[in-house]
């Protein structure tokens, strides 16, 4: 038994519920020098990993043709909150795929509510 499964921890109720596909807008506090401030870091959840304490998700963007990535722990107190704005439709749980394309083709198609999809009757 490790140690990390022994701790418990409160799930932040500002991080929103998310898969990796969607698109996230990530609110994660930066320290400059003595300044602290709040930076938004938008992009598409490329994998989530549930591993306890150590829990993280990596967000990716491309920003000016240069593909950024960044990790993100699920029980850090520098993130303050996380907000979906796209639900993306994906196969599969890790998008690593998603690093070799570009442009049109890098995008994640959005998942359809129930409601929105046409229902035909035969």
């Amino acid at each position: 038994m490790d140690r990390s499964d022994l701790l418990e921890f409160e799930r932040n109720s500002e991080i929103a519920e998310f898969q990796p596909g969607d698109t996230l807008r990530v609110h994660a506090k930066v320290v400059e020098g003595e300044r602290e401030r709040t930076q938004v870091f938008e992009g598409v959840c490329i994998r989530s990993q549930r591993k306890g304490s150590s829990s993280n998700f990596t967000v990716r963007r491309v920003t000016q043709g240069i593909g950024v990535e960044r990790t993100f722990l699920y029980h850090s107190p520098r993130v303050e909150r996380v907000e979906v704005t796209r639900r993306g439709r994906t196969r599969r749980a890790k998008l690593y795929y998603l690093r070799g394309l570009t442009g049109r083709a890098a995008r994640v198609p959005e998942r359809q509510r129930y409601s929105e999809r046409k229902i035909h009757s035969y």
